[in-house]
Parts: structure tokens; C-alpha cells; sequence
């Protein structure tokens, strides 16, 4: 199992970023994924999370109506928009999936709000 997160950066408030996350080495299109976020001194949280054929999505409360979980499993790949960034959603964000095996996290990918 692989997950290789891309698309962080250093971002405005008010900004928007989109994340992807490709996996490899599992059947993808029959596994719920998620995002989630470690902000430096907080507890990992849940952002988001998606059914294994999208038709199903959940989302943090402080994340709702701003950010938006999607996958494409031809191209194995679940992506993130981020709208309307705030400082408080700087973090390393992880794409993740539970396997037969236990959770599988990606490397992560850092994403910064900042002026």
C-alpha cells in the first residue's frame, strides 16, 4: 500500500489549494479514504472522508462548506479542495485508508495559511 500526497504550499487566508493523494497497491476503487490534518502541538484530526464510489462524503465541522473530498478511482487518486483558507487550517495534511492490514497513512503534505 502507497499514498503520495501532493499539492501543499504557502497560501493567503481566503486562498485555495487543492490536494491529491495517488494510491497504489490495493484495489482503491473499493476503499473509503480520508484526509486528515496535524496542526504543531494538536491531536491528528478527521477532515474529510469519502465512500469507496464517492457517493458519500463527511466532513469536519470546521472544514464544512469550505473543503470538498473527491476521487477518481480509473486514476486511483482522492483529492481535496480547500477554499477559503484560514490560518487555523495550517497543517500536515494525510491521506489515509484502512486496509486488512491497519491504517496507511501518506509521507503528508504541509500546507501553510499565512499573510
Amino acid at each position: 500500500v502507497q499514498l503520495v500526497e501532493s499539492g501543499g504550499g504557502l497560501v493567503q487566508p481566503g486562498g485555495s489549494l487543492r490536494l491529491s493523494c495517488a494510491a497504489s497497491g490495493f484495489t482503491f476503487s473499493t476503499y473509503t479514504m480520508s484526509w486528515r490534518r496535524q496542526a504543531p502541538g494538536k491531536e491528528r484530526e478527521l477532515v474529510a472522508t469519502i465512500t469507496s464510489n464517492g457517493g458519500t462524503t463527511n466532513y469536519a465541522d470546521s472544514v464544512k462548506g469550505r473543503f470538498t473530498i473527491s476521487r477518481d478511482n480509473a486514476k486511483k487518486t482522492v483529492y481535496l479542495q480547500m477554499n477559503s483558507l484560514k490560518p487555523e487550517d495550517t497543517a500536515v495534511y494525510y491521506c489515509t485508508t484502512m486496509t486488512s492490514v491497519g491504517r496507511r497513512w501518506g509521507q503528508g503534505t504541509q500546507v501553510t495559511v499565512s499573510s
